[in-house]
């Protein structure tokens, strides 16, 4: 049982991460209802970007390490903002007018994009942070046996959950909440009632840029690193995840996305860790054929 919540614990931190890249995917997504393959690729990006300001800082301003994350933070958050503009004025709206397809084929161009950069950056080397909060708390213990979690988990943990519980307090009592809900069920008829769409499509990009940015930020204090092609992997499995919960809700996408990482832990468990990624697809792709036939069926009745 020990085990068994040891597993568990170590859930609650990639179900968290993966509950913060769904809730800005969806603040998106929601809107645009088209594929945005973008969005883990700013995640990877912010990332990176982080740990090479900090390097940087330290490096070559001489900073503290502490002071060196700090810039490394307000860096990524400042690039996720103007990445999350050009995206939302020069990528986003002139296709999602025109042709809105094509918002698939250039979010993939801009994602290679972001990889490039960053690798070039890097110089094709991964530049590691030294260990921090890594001092682990004891949840459980037997004899033999300790579940436990370090200190950066659970910062990580508590920031997702305020972070997450402040979002859905104000997007269900804001009249930005109100204004993206009219948005994202017909976006004419919230414009003839006076909501300026674009606004809300704007802020909602703005937003899901920067939860794709702490989550960046978040997973690169704790890995000390994030590879070129993590952006990628992440960004399909909320892309997988949020297609079967739907786009309605980024709360409940959320919590969608952190049972899928509670379930990914457990597999790495208790089965070959090799064909966690193979299976997990597997199961996704199964549901989304599952539920996506129920709802075309509930639209026929």
């Amino acid at each position: 049982m020990l085990y068994f919540f040891q597993q568990v614990l170590n859930g609650l931190h990639s179900g968290a991460l993966y509950a913060l890249l769904a809730f800005g995917y969806v603040l998106t997504n929601g809107i645009l209802h088209r594929t945005n393959l973008a969005y883990g690729a700013l995640f990877a990006f912010c990332g990176q970007t982080m740990i090479l300001t900090a390097a940087f800082g330290y490096q070559v301003l001489w900073l503290t390490l502490f002071a060196a994350v700090a810039l490394g933070i307000v860096a990524a958050f400042l690039y996720a903002a103007l990445i999350s503009h050009i995206l939302s004025r020069s990528v986003f709206e002139p296709l999602a007018d025109r042709t809105p397809n094509a918002i698939v084929v250039t979010t993939l161009g801009i994602l290679l994009l972001l990889s490039e950069a960053s690798r070039i950056a890097a110089d094709t080397h991964d530049l590691w942070l030294p260990p921090m909060l890594a001092q682990p708390i004891v949840f459980a213990q037997n004899a033999s046996f300790k579940a436990t979690l370090t200190l950066i988990q659970l910062l990580d943990c508590a920031v997702v959950a305020a972070a997450i519980a402040i979002a859905t307090f104000a997007f269900a009592r804001s009249s930005f909440g109100r204004r993206w809900r009219a948005v994202s069920d017909d976006p004419r008829a919230a414009a003839m009632c006076g909501v300026d769409v674009r606004a809300v499509f704007r802020q909602a990009v703005l937003a899901g840029g920067f939860c794709a940015a702490l989550a960046g930020i978040m997973a690169g204090l704790y890995y000390g690193n994030i590879s070129f092609g993590s952006g990628l992997v992440y960004g399909l499995k909320i892309l997988f995840v949020t297609a079967v919960g739907g786009y309605l809700s980024p709360p409940r996408a959320a919590l969608g996305a952190a049972a899928f990482g509670m379930a990914e832990s457990l597999w790495a468990g208790y089965f070959p860790v090799e064909w966690r990624d193979a299976w997990m697809y597997l199961f996704l792709v199964a549901m989304l054929v599952l539920i996506g036939a129920g709802r075309d069926q509930s639209k026929i009745a």
